[in-house]
């Protein structure tokens, strides 16, 4: 007869894990680790902000307390808030906020232009442009967005999934030194996003909101450059390539070109300035060293209805 103090119960011995078990924890883990690293970076900047909601600021069947507005002929009795009547004579109807779900376009410049970094501590363009543009798409999927690309490679749509869809597609390159902006398949009265360096032909740029215009589409642009080639900190013999190999040149005095680059660059960007007033669009600028939380905080309420 065995000693109690070996005795075990039925209950206490150790269960060892069914084989359908082990499989599902070795395929969970396999996922996990498969997740882009721009997607997880996208989630733990999402998080660093508060989500919202991006409701219209009108009177709608929505749950939000929009304001208190007087009774008007045709209005039902049932609409009246008699709390808010009872403080004077006057009969008031409490409204709320009209929630219904927009459409929000995204284009991230996928160009060789974009894969530059001035140093190796710096991030390049494309990088920091990605992982703007899913932050932003992660936090209005969270308030009931529906987001997708613009082209209709990924059409809009709403939920978990859509995020890792975007994360995907957003890890292609364009073999093309400037990638021009993708203008077709913009839902009527969306919104749109647009993230580029923006330093290349301008007429697809002009193309691609004027057709937006057309369709009602309002938006951002978010110009995202290295800071070098905001200062442009070249001296002596100096020898510019595009990142895609197309385009070359050499000098023996860099710093001779800097005022002439600087004023192209101011060029630009008051071109970039006037077309969007005309689209009526909104413009940022965001540099490579700067933290992408910055850039993120500008745009979520840049791209809020009542901004834009």
């Amino acid at each position: 007869m065995s000693p109690p103090a070996a005795r075990r119960s039925s209950a206490q011995q150790p269960v060892a894990p069914s084989g359908k078990a082990v499989h599902l924890r070795a395929d969970a883990e396999a996922a996990a680790g498969a997740l882009p690293p721009l997607l997880v970076q996208a989630q733990q900047l999402a998080g660093s902000m508060l989500s919202g909601d991006h409701g219209r600021r009108r009177a709608g069947l929505g749950d939000d307390f929009w304001q208190y507005r007087p009774l008007q002929q045709g209005d039902s009795r049932r609409m009246i808030d008699h709390r808010r009547s009872a403080r004077g004579d006057q009969q008031f109807v409490r409204e709320r906020e009209l929630q219904i779900a927009q459409t929000v376009h995204l284009w991230v410049d996928q160009g060789a232009s974009m894969r530059f970094a001035s140093t190796a501590e710096l991030p390049r363009k494309i990088d920091r442009a990605r992982l703007i543009g899913l932050a932003l798409s992660i936090l209005m999927l969270r308030g009931g967005e529906r987001v997708g690309l613009t082209g209709g490679s990924l059409p809009p749509r709403r939920g978990n999934l859509q995020i890792l869809h975007l994360a995907d597609a957003l890890r292609a390159d364009n073999t093309l030194d400037y990638a021009p902006p993708e203008d077709r398949a913009m839902a009527p009265h969306a919104r749109a996003l647009f993230i580029s360096d923006f330093l290349g032909p301008f007429a697809p740029l002009e193309r691609a909101l004027s057709k937006a215009a057309d369709r009602g589409v309002h938006g951002v642009l978010l110009q995202v450059l290295d800071p070098a080639e905001e200062r442009f900190p070249f001296a002596g013999r100096t020898r510019f390539e595009s990142v895609g190999g197309g385009l070359s040149h050499e000098t023996l005095k860099a710093a001779a070109l800097r005022d002439q680059y600087l004023e192209r660059l101011a060029e630009r960007r008051d071109a970039l300035d006037r077309l969007c007033r005309a689209a009526g669009w909104r413009i940022g600028q965001h540099h490579s060293d700067e933290t992408a939380l910055s850039a993120l905080m500008w745009l979520y309420h840049a791209m809020d209805r009542g901004q834009i």
